[in-house]
């Protein structure tokens, strides 16, 4: 099931779709109970309905969590609430890491400051235990 703008999922009020991958879709959501911005991602219907996919999601949901690092979107939580399960994440607003690739090859020194975010990252997400 899919949320669609103006809907409610527990204290949080749907604002807009910000994008689809393949394992769910994310929206743009307001925290009614914290008055902020967040980004809500929703199991896709194909995924929520494979009884063998709601794992990875919640292995996803704790990894990330267990982060800390500014180049990784911090988990609020993980939601379930009329039959829709969903990871509640910091919104980091600007484009997504594939938008400035949309456009043609990057100069150098555009994709120096990339390659350096996506490899601190890593680096956070390669220091967890097994």
């Amino acid at each position: 099931m899919s949320l669609s703008t103006g809907a409610r999922f527990g204290p949080y009020e749907i604002l807009a779709p910000l994008g689809a991958g393949g394992m769910g879709e994310v929206h743009r959501a307001r925290d009614t109970r914290l008055n902020r911005d967040v980004a809500i991602e929703v199991l896709l219907p194909s995924v929520a309905d494979d009884s063998d996919r709601p794992a990875p999601f919640t292995r996803e949901a704790q990894l990330l969590a267990s982060l800390s690092d500014p180049h990784i979107a911090h988990v609020h939580g993980v939601e379930d609430a009329g039959g829709i399960r969903a990871l509640v994440m910091e919104l980091v607003e600007g484009p997504t890491e594939t938008e400035p690739l949309v456009a043609g090859a990057l100069l150098l020194d555009e994709a120096l400051p990339i390659a350096s975010q996506l490899a601190e990252a890593l680096a956070a997400a390669g220091e967890l235990p097994a």
